[in-house]
This record gives C-alpha cells, sequence and structure tokens, in this order.
C-alpha cells in the first residue's frame, strides 16, 4: 500500500545552535518550514529522544513520515519517507515503525509521538485486541498491518517507551520531525 523513499541520515547531520523561542501565539500550525528554519525557530523541549510524525495532505491523499533520534541535543540517526495514496494514521504509524527499527535493541531512550491514537494503540489497547484474535467490539481493525509490527518492535525494546508529546507547540524536535513528515511538499529539505 505506501511506497517508501527512504532518506536516513546519520550522527553529526546537523549541528546548529538556534536562538530561544517558541512558536507565537496564533502562529500557524502547519508551518511546512525546512529543516533549517525549524532548528533556527525552536530551542525549546527534550534534547534527547525519539521524535517521529506523520501526515498526509489532504487525508486521505499524498503523505509523508519522519523520525529523528536526538542524544543530548545532537542527532544520532533521522529518517523520511513518502506515500502515494496513504492516511494521517498510516504515516504515524509508519513513523513509528520506522523509528523503532532506527534503534538497536540495546537503546535506553523515550520515542515520543504527538498522536495519541498511536500511543494508546500501542501500549493500552493492542494487546487486548491480540488476545481477542485482532478484533475490536467483532469488528475488523484498521491499519492492523501496522499494529502488528508496531507492537512486535515495541515490545523487542523494552527500554524504549512510547510517550505522548503534544503537537505543534514549539517543541524544538517534534517540530523537526513534523518537517520531515512534510518534507515531500516542499522543494528543500
Amino acid at each position: 500500500k505506501d511506497k517508501k523513499a527512504n532518506g536516513l541520515t546519520a550522527k553529526g547531520a546537523t549541528k546548529k545552535k538556534a536562538p530561544a523561542g517558541r512558536r507565537p501565539a496564533g502562529a500557524s500550525r502547519e508551518e511546512n518550514l525546512t529543516l533549517a528554519e525549524v532548528l533556527e525557530k525552536y530551542t525549546d523541549g527534550p534534547t534527547t529522544g525519539v521524535f517521529t510524525d506523520g501526515s498526509s495532505h489532504p487525508n486521505p491523499g499524498p503523505g509523508g513520515w519522519g523520525f529523528v533520534w536526538v542524544q543530548d541535543g545532537e542527532i544520532e540517526v533521522e529518517g523520511h519517507g513518502t506515500a502515494d495514496d496513504t492516511t494521517n494514521n498510516r504515516m504515524e504509524f509508519t513513523a513509528l515503525i520506522e523509528a523503532y527499527r532506527a534503534l538497536p535493541e540495546s537503546a535506553s531512550v523515550t520515542v515520543f509521538s504527538d498522536s495519541q491514537l498511536c500511543v494508546k494503540t500501542v501500549t493500552e489497547w493492542a494487546p487486548g485486541w491480540e488476545k481477542k484474535g485482532w478484533t475490536r467490539k467483532g469488528e475488523p481493525l484498521k491499519n492492523l498491518d501496522l499494529v502488528k509490527e508496531l507492537l512486535r518492535l515495541y515490545r523487542a525494546h523494552p527500554t524504549c517507551p512510547l510517550a505522548w508529546t503534544r503537537a505543534h507547540d514549539g517543541t524544538r524536535w517534534n517540530e523537526y520531525a513534523d518537517s520531515l513528515a512534510s518534507a515531500w511538499r516542499r522543494s528543500k529539505l
């Protein structure tokens, strides 16, 4: 279903310091900034973690996903990809899957998503669905292929908890992941 055009960048790819700042009140939630613009504009939030995001525009329609793993404010690994015909939820799940795939099983780092649906699916609901033969209220589940894969990877990384973070609030690395996820919509990464 989803085509991947995966771009991975290794440690040391971006080390630019930025002035302090958060998104101004009333600013657009979808800025579609380049990575350099994000680093220049935003400085708040955790400096260690894996940050993921996915989007489609329109929904359903073409979309993208992205993740960045940072340690003490330095990029360890980042990745992003696209799909021609997808949904926002599929891209959010894909971002998490690709992030967990990039982590060694020995990693110990929090993985952040701004999708409450994805976080709750993996941490609360999927284990129960699994016990019931992968159904919810007797109905088939949407995105089951992605849910199963994400749950498998989440379980394979017991020291990499999954946590929710607020979207579009000026948190530097979440904004960076958003920029990776929307990179397909602009000519410059």
